[in-house]
C-alpha cells in the first residue's frame, strides 16, 4: 500500500452568489486530478455557506510539486479572479499516519471531518505519537473510508477523515479515536479542538 506523507489544505472562499459555479469547477478537475498519478486522494470539500477547500495527499514531495504546477493549479488560478473573494489559501501539510481504501469506493463519501489542534508545549512528541497510534483504531472502523493524522505549516495537529453518509460520521464521533483524545486532551493538548463539520462535494483516489 502507497505511503502517504504530503499533503495539501487549500481554502477558496466564493464570491457571494458563486457558490454554484465554485462546486461545479471543483467537480469539473475530476478528469485533471484521475491523470495525475502521484495525487492518491483529492477531495473538493465545502466548510459552509461560501467556504470551501481542496485537500488531498501524495506519497512524497515530488508528487506534490507536480501537482501544485500541474493543471487542476493552473485552471484555479486562470478561474479565481471571476469565482473567489481572494486568493486561495495554501497551506503544505505533513501526514503522519494514513487509511486509504483499498479499492476506490462503490458510494461516493459525503461527510468529512476536518479537525485541528496545538500541541502543548513540550508534548509535541506525544501528540504525534497518540495520532500514529490512532491508525489501527481507524482501520477497524468499516465506514471511516479515508483518515489522515496531519501537522499543519503552523504548528497544528489534526486529523482529516471522510465518511459515506452522516451515520457513519457519527459513529466514528462516538468511537475510540474521539474518546482516546479526550482522555488524553489535558495531558496533551494546548488548545480546544476546532472541529469543521464538512460536506464531500467530489473525491478521487487515484491506486
Amino acid at each position: 500500500m502507497t505511503m502517504i506523507t504530503k499533503g495539501l489544505l487549500v481554502r477558496l472562499e466564493a464570491k457571494h452568489g458563486k457558490d454554484d459555479e465554485v462546486e461545479d469547477f471543483l467537480s469539473s478537475a475530476l478528469p485533471l486530478v484521475r491523470q495525475e498519478a502521484g495525487t492518491k486522494a483529492w477531495f473538493a470539500v465545502r466548510f459552509g455557506r461560501s467556504e470551501y477547500g481542496i485537500v488531498d495527499f501524495f506519497p512524497d514531495e515530488a508528487s506534490r510539486d507536480a501537482h501544485l504546477n500541474g493543471a487542476v493549479a493552473s485552471a484555479l488560478l486562470q478561474k479565481a479572479d471571476e469565482l473567489l473573494e481572494t486568493s486561495p489559501g495554501i497551506q503544505k501539510i505533513e501526514v503522519l499516519a494514513s487509511k486509504l481504501p483499498t479499492q476506490p469506493p462503490t458510494e461516493p463519501n459525503t461527510k468529512g471531518i476536518l479537525l485541528t489542534f496545538k500541541a502543548k508545549e513540550g508534548h509535541e512528541q506525544e501528540v504525534v505519537q497518540f495520532l500514529k497510534d490512532a491508525q489501527p483504531l481507524a482501520m477497524a472502523e468499516e465506514e471511516t473510508i479515508a483518515w489522515f493524522a496531519i501537522r499543519l505549516p503552523n504548528g497544528e495537529y489534526g486529523i482529516f477523515d471522510v465518511f459515506p453518509d452522516n451515520g457513519a460520521r457519527l459513529k466514528h464521533l462516538t468511537g475510540r479515536i474521539p474518546q482516546e483524545l479526550t482522555k488524553h486532551a489535558l495531558s496533551l493538548l494546548g488548545s480546544f479542538p476546532d472541529m469543521h463539520l464538512l460536506t464531500v462535494t467530489a473525491e478521487n483516489f487515484n491506486p
